[in-house]
């Protein structure tokens, strides 16, 4: 969902800024103004003296214009931890029983998964995503599934099956595992 957010926010903001850049590059090249341009020529400033001091002396002025930009700050800080925050789980601890621990990487442990989960009877597809703590991770598991399989089966059989191998190597003491079950689609079949 957030990459989703991201690049319809990326793409509207590109959009504003090479419509407005273009247009003024235009403009300044000599090309003439649109009627619904905001200025006249070449030489037209962007905000002229009157534009500027418009509404400085009302009341609610200064205030709006510190509400909207705190909340555009707001909005530009809450994208970029967004983005820069990581989903995945690198590494996951392992305690070594010893007092020491030793970490296993997290797209190996994925992939483990995902291959043993893939191999499953009616399971087209597996992947895996481990997010969470190191030491408490949590999988997201989507299941590609035939469609003559039933969900149930295909459920009790992953847990029983990889989940519990993973757990048991891994030396996790839990595993919390939320998954998605999807079914492939098929041709109608003929009945004669």
């Amino acid at each position: 969902m957030l990459g989703a957010v991201n690049r319809v926010l990326l793409g509207i903001v590109g959009l504003v800024l090479v419509a407005l850049g273009g247009s003024v590059l235009a403009i300044g090249l000599g090309a003439p103004a649109p009627s619904w341009w905001l200025h006249d020529g070449r030489d037209d400033v962007l905000l002229n003296e009157a534009e500027r001091t418009r509404w400085r002396d009302e009341g609610w002025w200064w205030p709006v214009v510190i509400a909207v930009l705190a909340v555009l700050v707001l909005l530009a800080l809450w994208w970029l931890v967004a983005v820069l925050r990581r989903r995945r789980l690198t590494e996951v601890v392992i305690d070594t029983g010893d007092d020491e621990e030793a970490s296993l990487r997290g797209r190996a442990l994925e992939q483990a998964l995902a291959e043993e989960a893939g191999h499953l009877d009616g399971v087209e597809q597996a992947h895996v995503v481990l997010t969470g703590r190191r030491g408490t991770p949590r999988a997201r598991i989507l299941l590609l599934l035939d469609p003559r399989v039933d969900p149930s089966t295909a459920l009790t059989t992953l847990a029983e099956g990889p989940l519990t191998h993973v757990r048991t190597s891994a030396g996790l003491p839990a595993l919390l595992t939320e998954t998605h079950l999807k079914t492939q689609k098929h041709p109608p079949e003929r009945v004669t």
